[in-house]
């Protein structure tokens, strides 16, 4: 019998397929009482498959360095990194030894009771972000927990998968999945997954959007409801799985899939026309980046520059890596020089660090962790707050514009005193490399439009700064007060809110008064809906994730921005301007 479930859609795209079902992903725990002498030996069990987990994550790390490997986008590296940290967390193991030396608990019971406790810390977290790392904790403790009980993976990898008859295409349906199985992906097995938890800033979801799958998250039961080898669709368009579908279902879904993959054929040949309006407007798309190795990706994609590399990603997750907690100067130009060198001339936009709200670092103690994280000592605010940190980051990034085009953006930036004080250290950077001899070149200057302090202040920012970047996803949070991730309030997280469409409308038209560049590098600037009116509002430079480059640029060639200027007017001047578009 058909049946729907529904869920968030992550990915877009159809994927259909049979079905492999993992049920539950909890491995089954004994639970008894342990003599006093055995009790070194439980904890070395611990200790053991500890270990054996580490060695696979670092294993499959090392995997995703191969140049046959590039493929994979920096996220996927900053989630294994999550689960090697939570593996060294020494604060897990010695919660488990308590439960084995006080209470006599069987290794086993210990790991699990301790995790228990962890997790209710979680949930009483505000942050949706750190809530939805517990399950990171979970998928730890569980592969734990199976090297301790001999167990195999749950997840099927790709030599050990049968396809089924007629050689059918596989979808995957869980309860969660982990960034290690995840990575299961990049060789074809499934076409497509499902999963019970999960929101739209879980690792599962960032991991589909990275590699294109398309897939359905936070589909509560349907791990239980899918029977193993049925027939599934994965609407990821519509955040819909079909389970059992009719032939007329099948066949419908069937063309809709291929329709896709036409169109995303028929894209690709998109790739180097160039990027100009029907009425002769240029229009500038680049892409945002999180790797350096990601800037040679982005030119094939079509992009004529990087609009956003977030830098924050060469700070994250290297206490797993058992590195130092902060990279060297060295570290970071080796980085931007690669980043330079891949674009073969054409220009890298660096952001400055971008820690803070749902990037924590490792080094941050837990009284650095603030109740509303998004509003406490993140980005520009914690750069100047380490001005030796970020003294280190801007001679590297300084020393990269030698080799290349190199702009340095600004994050957070909403007072004349952030901004004097940041182009001081700038100042001092230039000079300390003056003293050292070091060979450097010049940097244009932008700043970040994602407080709305700072789309009020765009005559003080246009004097400091030679270009402007807005940060959509920032500013929408701030503007309505809504946290862009949390779910609870997802409804009112709007890009189309008058008041929001309003101060972007400003900034761009306060650029363009003086001459001055100004870029959206926040979602909106990918979601090709919103083209159109950005392109009406007077948007000319557009920064996006790579993939979402071609749809943007067909929507940029087909469009009049001479008839598109009166209707982002009426758009504008409406209440209720969603029920324009």
């Amino acid at each position: 019998m058909t049946f729907v479930v529904r869920g968030l859609a992550v990915t877009q795209g159809v994927a259909i397929g049979r079905a492999v079902v993992v049920a539950s992903s909890r491995v089954d725990v004994a639970h008894y009482f342990i003599e006093s002498a055995q009790v070194n030996d439980e904890i070395r069990r611990v200790k053991l498959a500890r270990d054996a987990v580490t060695q696979e994550l670092q294993r499959l790390q090392q995997g995703l360095n191969q140049p046959s490997k590039k493929e994979t986008h920096g996220e996927l590296h900053a989630m294994l990194d999550v689960h090697l940290m939570l593996l060294q967390d020494e604060a897990l193991i010695e919660g488990v030894k308590h439960w084995i030396r006080d209470r006599l608990y069987n290794a086993d019971w210990a790991l699990t009771t301790q995790l228990e406790i962890v997790v209710r810390q979680f949930d009483e977290m505000d942050d949706e972000y750190l809530r939805e790392r517990k399950a990171d904790l979970e998928q730890v403790v569980e592969k734990i927990l199976r090297v301790m009980q001999g167990h195999t993976p749950v997840v099927i990898h790709g030599s050990d998968s049968k396809r089924g008859s007629n050689d059918a295409p596989l979808v995957l349906v869980a309860h969660d999945l982990s960034p290690a199985d995840m990575l299961q992906f990049r060789h074809g097995v499934f076409r497509g997954f499902v999963t019970d938890v999960g929101g739209k800033t879980s690792h599962t979801a960032i991991v589909a959007r990275s590699m294109g799958i398309p897939a359905v998250v936070g589909a509560r039961s349907a791990s239980h409801l899918i029977r193993q080898d049925d027939w599934v669709i994965i609407d990821g368009d519509a955040g819909v799985v079909i389970a059992s579908p009719s032939p007329i279902i099948l066949e419908e879904y069937g063309y809709k899939q291929r329709q896709g993959q036409l169109e995303r054929s028929r894209l690709s040949r998109l790739r180097y026309t160039p990027s100009v309006t029907l009425d002769g407007q240029r229009v500038t798309l680049m892409a945002n980046i999180e790797q350096p190795e990601d800037a040679g990706l982005a030119l094939e994609s079509g992009a004529v520059g990087i609009g956003l590399f977030r830098s924050e990603f060469l700070f994250m997750g290297r206490q797993a890596k058992g590195l130092s907690p902060l990279p060297s100067e060295e570290e970071q130009f080796v980085a931007y020089r690669q980043a330079v060198e891949g674009l073969n001339g054409l220009p890298l936009t660096i952001r400055t660090v971008d820690i803070g709200a749902d990037k924590p670092l490792e080094r941050q103690s837990k009284e650095e962790q603030h109740l509303n994280p998004a509003l406490g000592l993140r980005a520009i605010r914690w750069s100047l707050s380490e001005p030796a940190m970020f003294l280190t980051q801007l001679r590297a990034i300084l020393r990269a514009a030698a080799l290349g085009k190199v702009r340095l953006l600004i994050p957070m930036l909403s007072s004349a005193f952030e901004i004097t004080q940041t182009l001081a250290l700038v100042k001092k950077a230039q000079k300390q490399l003056d003293a050292l001899g070091a060979v450097y070149g010049p940097v244009e200057m932008g700043a970040m439009i994602e407080v709305p302090a700072a789309a009020l202040s765009l005559p003080l920012f246009l004097k400091y700064f030679d270009f402007l970047s807005i940060g959509t996803n920032d500013l929408i949070q701030y503007t309505l007060a809504i946290d862009r991730a949390d779910e609870t309030v997802a409804e009112f997280y709007d890009p189309l809110h008058p008041a929001v469409l309003q101060l972007i409308r400003a900034t761009i038209l306060a650029g363009q008064a003086v001459g001055k560049e100004v870029s959206v590098c926040g979602e909106m600037a990918g979601d090709a809906t919103m083209t159109r009116l950005l392109l009406g509002m007077g948007l000319r430079s557009f920064s996006m994730h790579p993939a979402q480059l071609l749809a943007v640029k067909q929507e940029v060639i087909r469009s009049d921005t001479s008839l598109l200027d009166p209707w982002a007017n009426e758009v504008l001047a409406s209440d209720y301007p969603a029920k324009l578009l």
